[in-house]
């Protein structure tokens, strides 16, 4: 029987084991790990990105990703049982000084695009600017259809937000859509040509984690 409550229930096999003994290591600081190299290399081709990045956790991974997007005093949209809201200790709010607006989930795993649409901010220096809308892929077990995702990705163009993905299921989204991950992650790219037009918006890095 194979456990699915969470990936971090998953137990390593022999094989598992006697691949890490094995495996190939060295300074990654320097670059001279192989096997991280490897993965990252890997990681990047099946996402279609120019790179990627590893880190030892989810939470670690989402809380980098969240504090590339938004700086101090900046907003992100995310669900109201996210896992980047709910369950990683406020880590955005404690170390990136960033608001997270919490919105509910319906039941097909998606946020109402209106809803998320009337939360956004007024260019107003009385409010948090709203910079992100997060999502999760999976959530609660459940796929994100492609054609909602492409509705976000084009909400988020109307309001010069970017999009991030939580994708620590992932790949159990693209086997379950018979589609390969740069699917996905095509709409986790900020678009380079779309101008911020409000003070202090950098460029935006894109994540999928």
């Amino acid at each position: 029987m194979i456990d699915l409550r969470s990936d971090t229930v998953t137990l390593h096999t022999d094989a598992i084991r006697q691949a890490m003994a094995a495996a190939d290591v060295g300074d990654d600081v320097y670059g001279d790990d192989p096997t991280v190299a490897a993965l990252k290399a890997d990681g990047a081709r099946l996402a279609a990105k120019e790179a990627a990045l590893f880190f030892p956790s989810g939470t670690q991974a989402n809380l980098v990703a969240l504090l590339t997007h938004c700086q101090r005093g900046e907003e992100y949209i995310v669900g109201q049982k996210a896992h980047n809201y709910l369950f990683e200790a406020g880590g955005t709010a404690v170390l990136g000084s960033i608001q997270p607006q919490p919105l509910d989930f319906a039941d097909d795993a998606t946020l109402p695009l209106d809803t998320v649409s009337a939360a956004i901010k007024p260019d107003d220096f009385h409010f948090a600017r709203t910079l992100l809308l997060s999502l999760e892929n999976t959530h609660n077990g459940k796929v994100v259809p492609q054609d909602y995702l492409r509705q976000a990705w084009e909400l988020t163009r109307e309001w010069q937000l970017s999009l991030y993905i939580d994708g620590a299921r992932v790949f159990n989204t693209a086997v379950a859509q018979g589609i390969p991950l740069s699917e996905i992650s095509q709409y986790c790219e900020y678009a380079d040509h779309l101008p911020f037009q409000r003070i202090g918006c950098p460029g935006r890095i894109p994540f999928v984690r």
